[in-house]
């Protein structure tokens, strides 16, 4: 039996998430806080008088969990122990039995696996003997099929004899023990595949009548939060009426009634670990001793010297992890309501109906929502629960992302967070009511990032058509500074990339146009300016233009990177000699210096081309004579023409002394030359 030994005194507030699967007799559910990490923390009471033993019934699904999770809290008692059913491991039940697992698979795998065994046959030939071998056989049917038929073989006391399976009615182990190791595997396996209950019993010590709490924290269905976003068209509202929602599930399989919900919002590390299954150690297998070996002692390291130590404890420091969520707004067509008198005695909606939020708090890594009256929920139903209600600062703009469209802005909502915790991610839907008839819209979708207090986001719910934005770009370079230094040009290149948008305006309206321009690293904003910045993103400066109703607005952003070029002189060929020298991004002085390397370049291009002819010609004569070489073997050495070979390969050999004698003269001129363009690049 799995015995766990707790002792948890004092009521402590545990923080995290919930999803249950626990029935209790004399415990009762009174907690639920679902988390956002996909788990769900339940915590049961009871009361209890003097020592007591309390019973939690969960599934078997979910007993890890509890194991790895299980809190008592008692502060005017103890706990003896925790204690639950085992669950012996499928391999230990086979362990000492004569077949293993996969002879279970069929009769006649069962048989094969268990041969010399005895068993006796009932049916038309009732039989018994020894289990030799279980052959499979096959037989042609009248209309050509193929019947499957399998073949037992036994040693009987009349001899060996033979049965077929299909035409007996039965099959009998004739050892009983042997009969009953098969039905205890049989109801093994069953057992290990039963999607049961197990119980846990909790040992509880004291003297006192007191409330004893058992908690854990088990797998559960994300919940997800929406909020409604209410607009007015006046552009002078500066706030906005916003309502959140939780929506959850309850499939633990167990009612909650009468339940205190909370809901939280953050990512905690979870994680899960078979805690429920048998694990043994693998050891080493060792050769028997024999007399004259040694097996000397395994070594188990050593202490390292101070200095190792320091160097390790330095190694050691770890770095934590950041998640990062991306919102990338998704368009939806715009609504725009007329301010017109309803129709037809039609009244405008009223405010949104008042609810009765859940109480909010920010905890260090999480946004906790406690609902302020208990809760029923069926298992298996869904719930919406209110967590947020109330009026936000809102500010309506247009945001221009030429990634998400190339020529329309996003009809945009910058909703900042002025209240006392933080809003948990969701999706928003945003409604906008007139200012005149109190008549109401849908605008669009939107989706919402963790928005902590103080912070505020972006929300782009439709494309704003009524406003054309054209952009060009144009890169250009120029030579900011330069000198030569030990035949080294040095260069200050300024890198400047334009870009000019054209923002035609809405023709009624004026709008705050806000520009999303691309961040570049080691670039500067030169054009407009830092100060001009209204926000900065992980990519993005974030830009605010004013345009008027009617107004066509020209608006240029530029940035700028110095750039230091470093160019050895003496490794310049002859062209790109001639392009500096005529580059008018260089001062004269140093157009004219570098001009001075042109004739070096020059003799050395003259040098290597006469080289290289030197070389041609070379090869042109060793190619040839390895054609005439041919041609002497094939013709008679008495011959004329055997002789005429003869004397040509003796004039070329001639010719070749006077070319390597040219080539090596070259070769000494070439790097003469060479060492002339450094020597004079070196004085520049």
């Amino acid at each position: 039996m799995a015995k766990l030994h707790h002792a948890l005194l004092g009521a402590t507030a545990l923080g995290l998430v919930l999803s249950s699967g626990a029935l209790a007799d004399d415990l009762e559910l009174q907690r639920v806080m679902l988390s956002t990490g996909g788990v769900g923390y339940f915590e049961y009471e009871a009361t209890v008088g003097g020592d007591a033993d309390l019973n939690l019934s969960v599934r078997l699904d979910q007993v890890n969990d509890v194991l790895k999770s299980i809190v008592v809290y008692d502060d005017q008692g103890g706990i003896g122990e925790i204690s639950l059913p085992g669950r012996e491991p499928l391999s230990d039940v086979f362990r000492e039995l004569p077949f293993d697992q996969s002879a279970l698979s069929s009769p006649v795998a069962l048989l094969n696996a268990l041969r010399g065994a005895e068993v006796e046959s009932f049916g038309s030939r009732a039989i018994s003997g020894r289990i030799i071998a279980v052959e499979q056989e096959t037989q042609e049917t009248p209309d050509g099929g193929i019947v499957y038929r399998h073949r037992l073989s036994l040693l009987t006391e009349l001899g060996l004899q033979q049965l077929v399976l299909e035409e007996s009615d039965a099959v009998r182990f004739v050892d009983p023990d042997l009969q009953e190791a098969v039905d205890e595997a049989l109801a093994a396996l069953a057992e290990h595949n039963a999607q049961e209950r197990r119980e846990i019993a909790i040992a509880t010590t004291g003297d006192a009548e007191r409330t004893v709490r058992v908690a854990y924290v088990v797998e559960a269905p994300l919940w997800k939060s929406s909020y409604r976003l209410t607009l007015s068209d006046d552009a002078d509202a500066t706030t906005a009426s916003i309502q959140g929602w939780a929506v959850l599930e309850n499939l633990s399989g167990e009612d909650w009634e009468g339940v205190d919900l909370t809901v939280v919002s953050g990512n905690p590390v979870t994680f899960r670990q078979a805690l429920y299954t048998a694990y043994y150690v693998a050891r080493p297998e060792v050769p028997v001793e024999v007399l004259g070996r040694v097996m000397p002692p395994m070594d188990e390291g050593g202490v390292g010297m101070p200095e190792d130590r320091r160097r390790l404890e330095e190694e050691a420091a770890t770095g934590g992890l950041v998640g990062v969520m991306s919102m990338e707004p998704a368009p939806a067509p715009a609504a725009r309501i007329a301010d017109t008198e309803a129709d037809d005695g039609y009244q405008p909606p009223g405010q949104m109906a008042p609810v009765t939020a859940a109480e909010s708090s920010d905890a260090t890594t999480q946004v906790v929502f406690r609902v302020p009256h208990p809760i029923d929920v069926t298992s298996g139903h869904s719930l919406l629960v209110p967590i947020v209600a109330r009026d936000v600062p809102a500010e309506r703009l247009s945001l221009y992302q030429p990634s998400t469209h190339p020529r329309h802005p996003l009809a945009s909502v910058r909703l900042a967070n002025d209240g006392e915790s933080g809003l948990p991610p969701g999706v928003l839907t945003l409604y906008e009511r007139a200012s005149t008839s109190g008549l109401v819209a849908f605008v669009g979708d939107a989706r919402l990032d963790a928005l902590p207090v103080g912070d505020d986001r972006m929300l782009s719910f439709a494309v704003d058509q009524r406003v054309t934005i054209d952009r060009e770009i144009r890169d250009t370079r120029s030579t900011t500074e330069a000198s030569i230094v030990d035949g080294v040009l040095m260069q200050t290149i300024t890198e400047e990339q334009t870009t000019t948008y054209v923002i035609e305006g809405a023709a009624q309206d004026d709008r705050l146009i806000l520009i999303e321009h691309p961040r570049r690293s080691g670039w500067e904003l030169m054009t407009p300016g830092e100060d001009a910045v209204d926000e900065m993103t992980d990519g993005h400066y974030r830009l605010p233009v004013e345009v008027a109703a009617g107004e066509n607005v020209r608006y240029e952003v530029v940035l700028q990177r110095p750039r230091l070029d470093r160019v050895v002189l003496s490794d310049l060929n002859l062209a790109q000699v001639l392009f500096y020298a005529e580059d008018s991004d260089l001062p004269e002085e140093i157009r004219e210096t570098i001009a001075t390397l042109a004739e070096f370049q020059a003799a050395i291009a003259d040098t290597e081309r006469e080289l290289r002819e030197l070389e041609q010609s070379r090869d042109d004569i060793t190619r040839e004579q390895g054609r005439i070489r041919d041609n002497l073997r094939a013709v008679p050495q008495d011959s004329d023409l055997h002789r005429r070979y003869l004397a040509t390969l003796d004039a070329q050999e001639t010719e070749l002394e006077t070319l390597a004698e040219q080539i090596a003269t070259a070769r000494e001129e070439l790097g003469e030359a060479r060492e002339a363009l450094v020597s004079h690049a070196r004085t520049l």
